[in-house]
Parts: structure tokens; sequence; C-alpha cells
């Protein structure tokens, strides 16, 4: 009888154990499948008819109104619900000389909505117990240990600079002598050089000069801090800045097509839209002192040498995948844990600026703004779950002021039309259908 007991009692433990392989398996298999429609097709899968709606014209109607009032030749729009994207769709061309519309799946420049990109880099190493927030960037024990750049600093309180002063633009970089990312034409002139520096050249150039304050006693908006961190997390990894980003951060967050920017027409990706000045913009010398004349957008300055400062660039809808991985809601699983989530969007008071977003406010309301010459992005997050993303391929006049009118546009269409979106999921629409 115990023999027959035993017997009985192991053939139901191996059925148990290959039921639940099985079952790991088969769920398993279904998060690729999903992750891997999500990665792989969103770009290609989403249309402007998908999100052609009779209730939602009028809104359609504002959007094309807004474009003419300033000017944009084409602009991209996401509306995300809850972590479901019940909304996109683009508007003009992303080509006017090749007469192609804008549609849901064109990439562009996301200027300074990058830096987002990058603090999420920095916080996945900190969960993975990398780095810490109160690492230090210079000196023997920082990160960006290298002689030359020690040898460089005139100003000691350099050593002082942690990974979060970086983040928060507390590093102590000033701007008198220009934002030393848009200025390289200067840095050539001033330092001798024949050829367009790389970010170490510039590192060791900005060293050389006094800091505007005391790390962390203020705050001066810091591209240059940003192109740091992205310098910090390859010298942390070993491998450059944008494979890691996107095999450890992009692709986990179910964002497959995003890339960093080439300078010119000639570097534009097969679904990139093309880039244009406003009417007023007047041509400008290439970056790289060769005394041609170049349009803003493409020559006139070193995009590429952004890195996580700015040289990000995507769909409207994938940025949108993106923010509902770093959002804390359970609809779609965060690529980060709660902790880090928290600590990036934890609100300190107005004049301190939130880790990767320009501002988190007590409300739950979230703000991350991009602009270049010939570019405007907003990102804002709603406390009741609704997050709306607008991208341009157009620069206007009003330059990086521009994002408050977009902010404004939103809250216009949101009063009117969020009663009217629709409930779905286009973040899970399979090709085809």
């Amino acid at each position: 009888m115990r023999k027959i007991k035993t017997k009985n009692i192991f053939k139901t433990l191996i059925a148990a154990t290959v039921i639940a392989a099985l079952s790991v398996s088969y769920c398993h298999r279904n998060r690729e499948d999903r992750h891997d429609r999500i990665a792989i097709d969103l770009n290609t899968t989403l249309t402007n008819e998908m999100s052609d709606t009779s209730t939602l014209a009028k809104l359609d109607a504002n959007m094309e109104r807004y474009m003419a009032q300033w000017g944009l030749k084409g602009a991209s729009l996401a509306i995300m619900r809850n972590d479901s994207l019940v909304y996109a769709k683009g508007y003009g061309y992303a080509d006017m000389d090749g007469e192609e519309a804008m549609g849901p799946g064109h990439i562009m420049r996301i200027a300074s909505a990058s830096k987002l990109i990058t603090a999420v880099g920095i916080m996945k190493l900190k969960e993975q117990g990398r780095i810490s927030l109160n690492d230090k960037v210079f000196g023997e024990d920082g990160i960006l240990n290298d002689p030359e750049f020690t040898a460089a600093i005139k100003d000691k309180r350099c050593f002082d600079i942690t990974v979060e002063h970086l983040l928060r633009h507390q590093g102590g970089f000033g701007v008198r002598a220009g934002d030393p990312m848009f200025t390289t034409a200067n840095i050539m002139k001033l330092n001798h050089l024949n050829k367009a520096p790389d970010n170490r050249k510039i590192t060791e150039i900005v060293l050389r000069r006094r800091l505007a304050f005391a790390p962390g006693q203020s705050q001066i908006y810091s591209n240059f801090g940003y192109t740091l961190l992205s310098m910090i997390i390859e010298r942390i990894t070993g491998e450059d800045y944008e494979s890691w980003m996107r095999q450890n951060v992009l692709i986990p967050a179910g964002c497959n097509d995003m890339h960093i920017a080439g300078n010119y027409l000639k570097d534009r990706r097969k679904n990139e839209v093309k880039y244009y000045p406003h009417e007023k913009e007047e041509p400008v010398e290439e970056f790289n002192n060769s005394g041609r004349m170049v349009n803003r957008c493409y020559g006139g300055s070193d995009i590429n040498a952004l890195q996580g400062a700015g040289a990000w660039v995507c769909s409207v809808p994938e940025l949108a995948r993106f923010v509902a991985s770093i959002d804390g809601r359970p609809e779609i699983p965060d690529i980060l844990n709660p902790e880090s989530i928290r600590e990036m969007t934890r609100y300190i008071d107005e004049n301190t600026f939130s880790l990767g977003w320009n501002d988190t406010r007590e409300d739950g309301t979230w703000t991350r703004t991009g602009t270049l010459s010939s570019t405007s992005v907003l990102i804002k997050y709603y406390p009741d779950g609704e997050c709306w993303i607008m991208a341009t391929n157009t620069g206007t006049w009003k330059g990086p002021k521009f994002t408050k009118y977009t902010s404004t546009l939103f809250n216009k269409l949101r009063t009117r039309f969020s009663p009217l979106l629709p409930k779905r999921d286009l973040f899970h629409v399979e090709r085809g259908k």
C-alpha cells in the first residue's frame, strides 16, 4: 500500500512539474510574442487611418489650425490613457519636397526629451548596483578619472560634482562662454583646433573654465551635464552609449526604432522626417568652421555630439511607449522598480529640476520638453492617467518657449475631446488589422 501511494505521489509530482513548466513556457512565449509585436511592428503597423474617427474630426481641425498658425510643415500627436495608446496620428508633411504625408511611424529628433532616456539609463545602472547618485564624477575617485580631465580642472569645486548634480543641472556649469554643445565653431577658434572636437576634448576644454556656482548650490540648465552622463554610462558599462541604451533600456521598453541622430540630410534614416527652419531663419556657418553656409538644422550644430543630452530620434508612439514603461502604472510592465520611478518623479520644489523630467508637480503632472532649430517636442503626463505627446519637424521663432503654447493647446483639446477618445490600445494592434 505504501509503495503504491509513493508511486502515485511521484507520478503526481512529475505531472505537476510538467504542467508548471508548460505554463511557464507558454506565458514566457506569450510575453515574448507580445513584446516582439510591439517592439518590431509599432512604427510599421500604425497608420493615420486607425485614428480617423468622425467623433475626433474637430480635434484634427484644431491641430491643422495650430499648424497653420505657427507655420509647421509636419507634426505627430500621440495620446495615451492608462498606458493604452488611444490615438496616434501625423499631420502635414514628413517630407514636403517628396509630398510624403506625416504618419505616426515617422521618426524625428526629440531634442532634450532625450535627457529623460539618459536619466532612465542612469537609474537602471543604480538598480544594478553599478553606480550611486552620490558618486563623484571627477578626480582620483571619480567615474571619469582620466588623467587629462583631472589635469585640466582649474576650479577645485569640480571635484565635488556628483551624478545627481548632473541629473538635476546642478553641476555648476555656466553658459557665459556659450553652451559648449552649441558653440563648436567658437571652441575651435579659441583653442586653435583644425577639426571639430569630440566629447572628450570638449570636456577637457570646459574643465579649464571656472564654475558658475558651487555644485548643488544652484542650477543652470546644462546640455553639457547630460553629455557627461552619456560618457558615464559608457565608462560604467564598457559599451558605447547608443548600443547599451538600446539593448538595456529601449528595447526592453518596447522601443525598437530609436537611434542617435546624424547631423546632415544625407544621414537621414529611411523613415525619418525632413526638418525645416522657420520662415525667417537665415543660413548659418557650418559648425566645423568649413566656411559653408547651411540651414541650422543640417550642419549648424553638432547634433550627434549631444548624445544623451539631445540626439535621440524616435516616433511619437514609441516615445509614448517609453513613458508607459517608467510611469509606475500596472498596465504595462515598468523597466524600473517603483523606488526609482518615485525618485525620478519626486517633487522637491518649483525651482529644482526632477531627474530627467523638466519638472514633476505635487499633483502628479510631469513635463518634458525638447527644442532644436527645427524640432519641438512636448511630453505632458497628467494626474488622471492621460499622456499627450507632440513633436514637430519645423522650428518657430519662439524657440524653446513654443512648448508653452503647445501645452496650452493640450489643455484646450483635453477639455473638449478627452471624453470622446476611443477605448482601445493601439500598442497591441497587429500588422494588417
